[in-house]
């Protein structure tokens, strides 16, 4: 009697190969999930006199349309904005503004330049971070902080080197969500 392979593919392995799609839940929801997850992470990870982490949601929008332009629309950034004001503690409506900015900033890049590699993509998503950090440190201040700009440059460093593992992460949540779980009949 032969034995079967170690590692089988396919039906021999008990799943169907054929007739099988993504499931639609998954493909539209995991990218508005996990930037809203992505919001709320700095939160749980560490309490902080000063602000060290990166803004992980803004990174994941950054993410999210770079790689898959077409997954969030250019809108989603009014109400992934909200919902980051809601939790970060930033004065309402400048994570509105913000994001909506970056998104319409990000499209127009996609449209300009369509034929981009790593380091453009770098150096852009580099620009929209440090961008966004100082700007929503300017609202905080206009809403009665009084915090100096040198404070959020490490921030800022720590953003940008941690942007590409980010874009590794939204390409595997990208793989999750298309995994083929449901029957097409």
């Amino acid at each position: 009697m032969k034995g079967l392979p170690l590692f089988q593919k396919g039906e021999a392995a008990g799943r169907p190969r054929i007739n099988r799609a993504p499931s639609a839940l998954l493909a539209r929801g995991v990218p508005w999930l996990s930037v809203m997850l992505a919001s709320i992470a700095p939160a749980w990870i560490i309490i902080a006199s000063a602000p060290v982490l990166p803004p992980f949601g803004f990174l994941m929008l950054i993410g999210w349309r770079q790689l898959r332009p077409d997954v969030l629309p250019v809108w989603a950034g009014l109400p992934l904005g909200l919902f980051d004001d809601l939790y970060s503690g930033q004065p309402l409506g400048s994570g509105i503004l913000l994001w909506s900015a970056t998104a319409i900033a990000i499209e127009v890049i996609e449209r300009r330049l369509p034929w981009r590699n790593f380091l453009m993509e770098w150096l852009a998503a580099a620009g929209m971070i440090a961008a966004y950090l100082a700007l929503a440190l300017g609202f905080a201040n206009l809403a009665g902080g009084a915090t100096p700009v040198p404070v959020i440059l490490p921030q800022i460093a720590i953003a940008i080197l941690v942007y590409p593992l980010v874009g590794r992460m939204v390409a595997a949540l990208d793989r999750f969500r298309l995994l083929p779980v449901r029957n097409v009949e």
